[in-house]
């Protein structure tokens, strides 16, 4: 009886080893890969002159609210009751136009950065699976994020669920 536990385990080990012997896996780095792209030096330098513009435009507008802050508490004094509330108002516009613009041009550079990667990380995704199945490759792994970056569509058992939940 043990001899055929023995034989029925090794044949089954065996089936094991076989079926994992037509399967190709291979890893990439990412994150290393788009370092080294020209094209990403090129959008890195483009999104920190975009994110210097903003930067100087707030530190602009920073120092006029300094300024009507700082010249509002000198004069208050001598202000009368519509004027104090004039320049408040304007304080508050102020406060009101450098808090939009800052949320604004957060969104202005996370759009551009998307803008500007997305033909980078095609470029590299196409490489990928190019890579892939030349290689005969059925999976690419990144082990930078531990994703799958390439997956042969051979393998893709969506079918077989769907079928087995009756759907």
């Amino acid at each position: 009886m043990k001899i055929r536990k023995l034989i029925l385990f090794s044949f089954l080990a065996l089936l094991t080893i076989s079926s994992f012997g037509q399967n190709k896996f291979g890893y990439i780095d990412s994150s290393e890969l788009l370092s080294v792209m020209p094209e990403k030096k090129t959008a890195e330098t483009e999104l920190q002159d975009l994110a210097k513009s903003l930067e100087s435009q707030l530190s602009a507008m920073q120092g006029e609210y300094q300024a009507s802050v700082q010249d509002y508490q000198s004069n208050e004094a001598t202000y009368t009751d519509l004027v104090k509330q004039d320049k408040i108002a304007e304080i508050q516009g102020l406060e009101q136009r450098i808090q939009a613009f800052q949320q604004n041009a957060q969104n202005a550079l996370q759009q551009k950065e998307q803008e500007l990667l997305e033909p980078i990380l095609s470029k590299a995704r196409a490489a990928i699976e190019d890579v892939a199945k030349e290689g005969n490759f059925t999976y690419i792994f990144d082990s930078s994020m531990g994703s799958i970056l390439y997956a042969d569509e051979s393998e893709n058992v969506m079918a077989l669920v769907k079928k087995k939940l009756g759907l």
